[in-house]
């Protein structure tokens, strides 16, 4: 027993310390990430006088790019390549914050371009790392930890910028949020990352059954959430005629409902996950399809709690799918090629809701959205409704 006390204790102080840089560099990106990715649309529509379609366009630029780095770039570097990469893509984040506070119309564009890559070369890398202890235990507990993370990131920058916008304006928000970025500048040479060569890609990695699964399931809520975080404060001030800080309160409260979803997971993990992505889907296409009846600003932000849960479950259960259902040497490369498809989502998503809410109308929008989430939980369900590999623990 004398011998085998420091290995436990060592290992359980490595997890303490994986968890600790897991949330400290996470929350301060992904804040960062979530604060552009949000404050970018508003800020050309209401300062620069983009149209809807523009606004859409701007936003596909920084998930065209981030798709790019994450599906061409990231897979095919070596660790120590990667580990290089991803030190100096943070770096590069913070200049764009500074950079997008002396934008214009023009040099937006190029900015936002920038972003997008340096974005794509952290996130694939985080949830790579958070994967990489071979306890199975501790394995879905850094993961759990990862996705509270990115929620808990997701309520702080929003509570923040809420407060500071009527101070510094939109121009203004970009310098506040510097210190996040730092902090996660800092914090990046101790991100853990593969050692040795063994590391794959290719054919093999793309056609993991597990994988396939992970796409249709994110699916079901990236679908929408891709245009929720570029219409969400344009459409609560148009039919709610409310201020852009209030307005932007909304995502305070869906946040926070993600946030809330994830902690529980965290908490109490889930084995199995066809029945929790049953519910979260079902509140996934109801609240869509209920937008359009919402009478007021207040019941809408009932609704927004609803849609966080799903927001907070889905992402979790599939990394869990992935994690599970690949090999750690192949893991990187199915993480990055997980991450590329939500971008190309995220890419097409804005142009389309945006192109189409100056056609028909935002609240048609919705029902459509709802519809579509409707047809990838049933197409999961037609092909790996009877897999037990891709919902249990092997």
């Amino acid at each position: 027993m004398s011998k085998e006390q420091p290995n436990v204790n060592s290992g359980r102080a490595s997890l303490l310390v994986s968890a600790l840089i897991i949330v400290g560099i996470t929350v301060s990106l992904r804040a960062t990430n979530n604060m552009m990715i949000t404050t970018m649309p508003i800020f050309s529509k209401d300062v620069f006088n983009f149209s809807n379609v523009s606004v859409g366009e701007l936003t596909a630029l920084t998930y065209a790019t981030t798709f790019l780095a994450t599906l061409l770039l990231n897979p095919r570097l070596e660790s120590s390549q990667r580990r290089k990469i991803f030190i100096a893509s943070i770096a590069v984040i913070d200049v764009s914050l500074v950079l997008l506070y002396f934008s214009n119309s023009i040099s937006i564009w190029p900015i936002a371009a920038l972003a997008g890559v340096s974005f794509g070369m952290v996130f694939p890398n985080l949830i790579t790392s958070a994967s990489l202890h071979g306890d199975h235990r501790a394995q879905m507990r850094l993961l759990a930890i990862y996705s509270v993370s990115l929620s808990l990131s997701l309520v702080v920058g929003p509570v923040i910028e809420t407060f500071i916008l009527p101070l510094v304006g939109y121009r203004g928000v970009f310098l506040a949020f510097l210190p996040m970025g730092l902090i996660g500048t800092a914090v990046s040479p101790l991100v853990r990352f593969p050692q040795g060569g063994r590391e794959r890609s290719g054919r093999k990695t793309l056609g993991n059954r597990s994988l396939h699964a992970s796409l249709l399931s994110i699916s079901v809520y990236n679908v929408p959430f891709a245009a929720i975080t570029s219409f969400l404060v344009i459409y609560a001030e148009q039919n709610y005629h409310v201020s852009s800080s209030i307005a932007y309160s909304a995502f305070i409260i869906f946040f926070a409902s993600s946030f809330t979803t994830r902690l529980v997971l965290a908490v109490r993990p889930v084995e199995g996950l066809k029945i929790p992505l049953m519910i979260s889907s079902a509140i996934t296409v109801g609240s869509l399809l209920s937008i359009p009846f919402i009478p007021g600003f207040y019941t809408f932000l009932i609704v927004m709690v609803f849609m966080g849960i799903p927001h907070g479950s889905i992402f979790p259960f599939t990394t869990m799918m992935i994690a599970r259902g690949t090999e750690p040497e192949e893991r990187n490369a199915a993480n990055s090629y997980f991450m590329a498809y939500n971008n190309i989502l995220f890419m097409i998503i804005p142009v389309v809701f945006g192109y189409l809410s100056s056609q028909i109308g935002f609240h048609e929008d919705f029902v459509i959205l709802g519809v579509i989430s409707a047809a990838f939980i049933i197409a999961l369900l037609a092909i790996y409704g009877n897999e037990r590999k891709v919902f249990y623990r092997s």
